[in-house]
């Protein structure tokens, strides 16, 4: 930590005080205020399957087969899909374990190339790319939700609108009141979700069984629609990526982990593949039940498929979706709030953002942050361009940070590291995404573009709020007003780090 964050904290340490004697800790120095460790093994999992099941493998299938041009390519893409995401989490493993900080991509990219590089990921994330998200889900959820009242047209703006803005409101107070609460949340929706995913591919086997899997045969499933091209595949690939996405999310809440550098890399070798195969087996259940026409056809494949096949139940699927959008709106709350928190602390935030409440020891100023953004972005309106800037961000920060494992090899080669990659998997991983983004670029020149121009508006705010050490005294004494006043609120203090958690780990002497 510079300098500067030091200042800070102590410009802070006076109000802290105060609010510690008037009665939020009774015996002084005994009680430690921290991040409460409460994410084991089995929520770790639910918060990676939670996070990477959402809306995507109801939505994405139609356009992976669209740009993929054939049921056989499709099913490829997926399965490949889930191949890099497992490259890409083994490599969030490795820099887990070896820099063991909440904020993932972020804590990573700041720790091994500075400051601006780490703030231009945050700036993004902060700014378009995790309250888009959100607000995508939140629609999607009150989308489903508000569909059986409105069987032949689309739900009204204001209605979905008011039910996503109600729910991520709700769900930000869960996340506020206690770790544990949405811990459980995250838990019993993951379970939900996967049980939705379950009843779909036991439908599906059941047809393909009866001899329903004309679709599935090789001479049919490679007829293509249209004729393929290398830019179409990549966009495949990206439209497959939404669905996977959220596979790092466990590394934003490491410090909530118990025992980290064990947990984190078996939860991501459980979650992954299982993922993989859920996802490959409903697609094939897709294709046993719907012709590739009507899977394009559909603006809704799982709903499609349930009033296909589950007569008088097929209610059951928009409720699937509906909770399965509703856990992946907890899980994003979740994690993303606690990038700000990570930001705040490196001193790239207002540092009132690294704080948390003394009592439930959550981040409530970063999870009202998050909270607040994404009804911002909500009252926007037309999310879909934004869904394609997020995207193209998205896979650029994965190859940023994963490229920052290869050079952190190099600047660092001594250094204690409990998981070693083989220098394989970042080099593929990174082959990959060199491709993918290089052919994105070509194919959508300006959604790329205008994501690289979100991204670097980030510049000038990091060295007018964050390099510029000497700011006018008015100022300053403004931020430290305000961020009095939000403790005061919110009842907040700087927590206490736990050294044996958080310090990077040591480097090998030399004999």
């Amino acid at each position: 930590m510079d300098g500067t964050e030091t200042n800070r904290r102590n410009c802070a340490s006076t109000e802290q005080q105060k609010m510690l004697d008037s009665g939020g800790n009774q015996n002084g120095s005994k009680d430690r205020v921290t991040l409460k460790k409460e994410i084991g093994l089995l929520s770790a999992c639910a918060i990676i399957i939670g996070n990477i099941i959402g809306s995507g493998i109801f939505i994405s299938p139609k356009g992976v087969l669209d740009h993929a041009g054939s049921v056989g390519f499709s099913l490829i893409v997926w399965v490949l899909g889930g191949g890099i995401c497992a490259l890409g989490s083994l490599c969030y493993a490795e820099l887990g374990v070896t820099i063991p900080k909440s904020g993932g991509d972020y804590s990573y990219v700041t720790e091994i190339f500075g400051g601006l590089v780490g703030f231009l990921l945050l700036w993004s994330a902060v700014l378009i790319m995790y309250p888009t998200t959100l607000a995508v889900i939140a629609l999607t959820f009150s989308n489903y939700v508000l569909q059986p009242a409105f069987p032949n047209c689309l739900p009204p703006y204001i209605a979905t609108r008011l039910l996503s803005t109600t729910c991520v409101m709700f769900l930000t107070w869960v996340n506020c009141s206690s770790v544990r609460w949405g811990t459980r949340i995250q838990d019993i929706f993951t379970v939900g979700k996967l049980l939705a995913l379950v009843l779909i591919i036991v439908v599906g086997m059941v047809q393909i069984a009866n001899g329903h899997y004309d679709a599935l045969e090789p001479q049919t499933a490679f007829e293509f629609i249209k004729d393929p091209s290398v830019g179409q595949i990549a966009l495949a690939f990206l439209q497959a990526s939404f669905a996977y996405s959220g596979w790092n999310f466990l590394n934003y809440v490491t410090e909530e982990v118990v025992e980290p550098r064990k947990n984190l890399p078996r939860a991501i070798y459980i979650s992954i593949p299982l993922v993989t195969l859920v996802y490959t087996l409903t697609n094939i259940a897709y294709f046993s039940s719907m012709s590739p026409q009507e899977l394009l056809d559909s603006n809704a494949v799982a709903v499609t498929f349930g009033e296909k096949l589950l007569g008088v139940f097929s209610w059951v699927m928009p409720i699937s979706v509906a909770l399965s959008t509703f856990g992946g709106i907890n899980g994003y709350l979740f994690t993303s709030s606690r990038l700000c928190f990570s930001g705040a602390r490196e001193g790239h935030l207002p540092y009132l953002l690294a704080m948390i409440h003394l009592k439930s020891c959550t981040p409530i100023p970063a999870l009202l942050v998050c909270c607040t953004a994404t009804i911002v972005i909500l009252c926007i309106g037309d999310t879909h361009n934004l869904i394609n800037y997020v995207s193209f961000i998205n896979y650029l920060s994965y190859g940023v940070t994963i490229a920052g494992l290869l050079y952190y090899r190099w600047k660092k080669p001594k250094l204690v590291r409990p998981i070693k990659v083989n220098l394989l998997v970042p080099c593929s991983y990174l082959v990959f995404w060199a491709v993918l983004l290089g052919f994105s670029l070509y194919s959508e020149p300006v959604v790329c573009g205008m994501g690289l121009v979100i991204m670097l508006t980030g510049v000038p705010i990091y060295f007018i709020g964050v390099q510029w050490k000497n700011k006018p005294h008015w100022i300053s004494s403004a931020v430290e007003r305000a961020t009095y006043l939000g403790q005061r609120l919110c009842y907040v203090v700087f927590p206490q780090d736990d050294p044996s958690e958080i310090q990077p780990l040591t480097e090998k002497s030399e004999l």
